[in-house]
């Protein structure tokens, strides 16, 4: 990146022609990322190319166009949705890319003021711009930044988020600002589920919150899991604050959810400080950032410095530098989930990355693998998507070497050698063949698993030798299973059989959700199969029952209706679930109904409980399953409604808050007492 020459040898002629090819790439990634939420470069390579265009103008004026990417803000306003106007405008925000030009922003404006100034500095959220409009304290209106004047109406989608209040503490009538972003797990999952059902992965938690919200189903918006942090009062006639850091601390009192990571400093060392703090530990954040942003913290020092056209003179994005490493493909595997999607993944040289030591990097799909043109040998950068997934950002075309070929895309499975298919013009490859072993292999897993039928020590080491043996076809042969079949295996004592068996046996009890979610069913995840089980209670139930009469369910959408209707009117799948019937696995929900759970006397009934730090003696699914089985709304976040924080080791920033609001602490050593009462 960078231009071609210094900016003083341009002519006018060549920095207009310059300036009006970025223009044109720029108009290009802007549309990917902004319009489509499908970005095809990395933030850091648009970053570059707008700076030097900035450049470019900044040095010939009267080469600016008033359809440059530098004299507008936010993105387009997407048809289907009603237009909104935002009174106050939503500007965008400036970037900087270094200490040297933010000590360039912090002089100018002491020079304009002629004193030291205080800021508010904030941690920069990877998430979409949101504005909330409050009536007598009750949420009428929600929007998208737009294109900073006129914003898309996204009401309804922004109801579905925990984190957004639909009524204050207080009935004021307020306008504010803040983040819509996707949680780390939240993207990490969602990712997931998409290339099982041969869709294209998101790129990053920005792009799949920004896709969430513009989904003109709200209920699709509720399954992805959003959560936001707003962090700017526009409207408020009574508001008792005169910095950015009491304006954060009305807003909680509010009931908003505010990042608590916020702080005062006083002058660049602790500005510094704070950055250096945020870009080392990023990665343990359970939502993504991209930088820090600082704002002058008097707010009648903000009114008195005002705008330009399109930012804000008093507030400045302190970018991180994007963390890469460079290493040399060895080979690509193709792997096949239990839905047949055949994913190619590239291993590579180890190296470190973030933190961790990175040898894998999904490739996701055929036609990724074919635009990025990875091949046997290249040297890649890597660099983690959302901070947490190893991904492929380029190749490094000049240490290519001489001899290399494009990289052949496989026809047929290699597992079963089925000619492999796109289904409905998914990106995914697929592989239809029933029977293949992969599969199985991979459908047996997921029935084993954890969060499914939780049957102990039956891995895939385990389950491949089944296979291999021809003890197991399906997830019923689990259960007809002996002692003497198990001892045909590898490595396989008395000890191991006994503990196997018993998990099997326990495992026929479980309430209906673990099965359904445990079936594998297109769509169908763990919250919705505790949905449908709570609201149908038994199989038999569900499977007489018809889409419009799934669909009534809570936040199940067409999809998941549509998915189950075909996968219950299957031959295979209704003498699947008879054979289940025979060996007496479980077929009703034995969990605690939502009704149970108000009337619990539980001590943690009615109460709003926050999660933090490491358990060792549950995972956080299953303490917040049960705490909700006993009347809790567990949140993720602490704010004063919070009544209760659970603090297991290494409790960070959500035990310093608690302390502070004089929030009662519950440890894991006392959890089980209370639970008990």
């Amino acid at each position: 990146m960078g231009l071609a020459k210094p900016i003083d040898q341009y002519t006018q002629t060549e920095a207009a022609a310059a300036a009006q090819e970025l223009r044109q790439t720029l108009a290009e990634y802007s549309e990917a990322y902004y319009t489509k939420d499908a970005p095809v470069v990395e933030d850091h390579v648009y970053d570059e190319l707008y700076r030097d265009l900035e450049t470019l103008e900044a040095a010939f004026p009267i080469i600016v166009t008033n359809d440059s990417p530098t004299q507008k803000v936010g993105d387009q306003v997407l048809p289907g949705f009603k237009k909104v106007t935002h009174e106050v405008p939503m500007l965008s925000m400036g970037d900087v890319f270094s200490e040297e030009e933010l000590a360039t922003f912090d002089n100018r404006l002491q020079k304009n003021v002629e004193h030291a100034i205080e800021y508010n500095v904030e941690l920069k959220i990877d998430g979409l711009a949101i504005d909330l409009i409050y009536e007598k304290g009750q949420f009428v209106r929600g929007a998208t930044r737009g294109n900073g004047t006129i914003g898309e109406d996204i009401t309804q989608n922004l109801k579905t988020i925990k984190a957004i209040p639909q009524t204050l503490t207080k009935p004021v009538s307020i306008e504010v600002r803040g983040e819509c972003y996707m949680p780390k797990a939240s993207f990490a999952a969602l990712n997931e589920k998409r290339e099982a059902e041969g869709q294209p992965p998101f790129a990053n938690p920005r792009n799949a919150a920004a896709g969430s919200l513009r989904q003109l189903d709200a209920k699709i918006a509720a399954e992805r899991n959003l959560s936001a942090f707003m962090y700017t009062i526009v409207t408020f006639d009574d508001v008792q604050a005169t910095t950015q850091y009491e304006a954060l601390e009305v807003l909680a009192e509010l009931g908003f959810n505010v990042n608590p990571t916020a702080e005062v400093c006083h002058n660049m060392t602790e500005v510094k400080t704070f950055i250096e703090r945020y870009q080392a530990t990023r990665d343990d954040l359970e939502y993504g950032i991209d930088g820090v942003v600082l704002k002058v913290n008097d707010l009648a020092l903000q009114r008195q410095l005002g705008n330009t056209v399109k930012v804000p003179r008093w507030e400045i994005a302190y970018k991180f530098p994007p963390e890469e490493a460079a290493t040399i493909v060895r080979d690509i595997e193709w792997t096949i989930g239990r839905t047949g999607v055949v994913t190619p993944t590239a291993v590579m040289d180890p190296v470190q990355l973030a933190g961790t030591t990175v040898a894998r990097a999904s490739l996701h799909n055929a036609d990724m693998l074919r635009d990025k043109d990875v091949r046997l040998l290249d040297t890649v950068l890597l660099h983690k998507a959302g901070d947490i997934i190893p991904e492929i950002s380029q190749v490094v075309l000049a240490k290519r070497p001489a001899d290399s070929q494009p990289y052949v895309i496989p026809t047929e499975c290699p597992s079963c050698g089925h000619e492999l298919v796109h289904l409905d013009e998914e990106v995914a490859l697929r592989c239809i063949n029933p029977m293949c072993p992969a599969q199985v292999k991979e459908q047996l897993t997921h029935f084993a698993s954890r969060n499914a039928m939780n049957i102990d020590g039956l891995g895939p080491r385990i389950i491949a030798q089944l296979l291999d043996q021809g003890l197991v076809h399906d997830v019923a042969d689990l259960y007809r299973l002996t002692a003497d079949q198990l001892a045909q295996l590898d490595k396989f004592k008395e000890k191991s059989i006994n503990n196997l068996l018993n998990a099997i046996e326990a495992s026929r009890q479980n309430s209906l959700e673990r099965l359904l979610f445990g079936l594998g069913i297109r769509h169908v995840g763990a919250k919705a199969a505790r949905l449908l089980a709570e609201h149908f209670l038994t199989m038999e139930a569900l499977m007489a029952s018809d889409q419009e009469e799934i669909m009534s369910v809570d936040t199940i959408g067409e999809t998941i209706a549509d998915s189950l209707a075909t996968y219950f009117a299957d031959d295979q799948v209704q003498t699947l679930i008879r054979e289940l019937a025979e060996v007496q696995v479980n077929l009703t929900y034995t969990g605690v109904t939502k009704a149970q759970a108000e009337n619990s006397d539980s001590y943690f009934n009615g109460k709003t409980v926050v999660l933090t730090g490491k358990l060792s003696q549950y995972t956080r699914g299953e303490l917040k399953q049960q705490l909700e089985d006993n009347g809790a709304k567990v949140t993720g976040s602490v704010s004063k409604k919070t009544d209760i924080l659970i603090a297991g080791e290494d409790a960070g920033s959500k035990l310093t808050k608690a302390q502070a609001l004089e929030i009662p602490i519950i440890n894991e050593a006392d959890l089980d007492s209370y639970l008990a009462q």
